[in-house]
């Protein structure tokens, strides 16, 4: 990314520094949309001096795995503080994913070591805090701080979700992440669910299996 590209995603941020501003949090989330796994919420504030500026950030799912992993090292060495947070599945099917997001997202505003001034957020998400807050549609591709906090969140949740492929080998969950590909929703017609499975995102599976006289773990 050339340091146009990196200003082209600071327009927000250089908004707030403006009106007085000093550390500005970008807040994003991961995993609203798996069948399995938790939801995943991320809030970093960067610096945002001209020599401290990382190159590349982007929307998460712009970016191939290695980008995403190099990032995820420069944005946690650089940052002034952040938080990584994750609501379980089965929390989402007690209060649903809406609620686990928003859940999510206040705890890892409230993680950070350092208070915002100002927090940036992922589309119209509101955080249930007095903390003042700006919501950015496709902010994950147009805000530097969100953009930063969407691979924070991105990471770690591939990250978590290749660890539970180690303890579920037959569902494939480090290639899809939980996503319901193909290969994930035959997986669960030949095994079942999982423990970590959402029963709210994946009933009509458990209705399929109990008429064939079969049942879930």
């Amino acid at each position: 990314m050339k340091k146009k590209d990196i200003g082209e995603k600071l327009v927000f941020e250089r908004e707030m520094l403006n009106a007085g501003a000093k550390n500005i949090a970008g807040v994003d989330e991961v995993g609203r949309g798996p069948l399995a796994g938790p939801v995943v919420c991320a809030a970093v504030i960067l610096p945002l001096s001209e020599d401290l500026l990382i190159e590349g950030i982007d929307d998460s799912k712009k970016l191939k795995e290695a980008e995403r992993e190099r990032l995820f090292s420069l944005i946690s060495e650089r940052a002034i503080a952040y938080c990584i947070a994750e609501v379980s599945e089965k929390e989402i099917d007690e209060i649903n994913i809406l609620e686990a997001t928003k859940k999510c997202m206040k705890a890892c505003v409230e993680g950070l070591s350092v208070e915002p001034d100002v927090v940036f957020t992922d589309g119209n998400f509101s955080i249930d805090t007095s903390i003042p807050q700006q919501n950015i549609v496709k902010g994950d591709a147009l805000s530097y701080s969100i953009g930063a906090a969407s691979i924070l969140a991105k990471v770690y949740r591939d990250r978590l979700m290749c660890e539970m492929d180690k303890l579920y080998p037959e569902y494939g969950f480090a290639k899809h992440k939980g996503y319901g590909t193909k290969a994930h929703l035959d997986a669960i017609r030949e095994y079942g669910l999982c423990e970590i499975h959402r029963r709210t995102f994946t009933k009509k599976f458990s209705e399929e299996r109990e008429k064939n006289g079969r049942s879930d773990t």
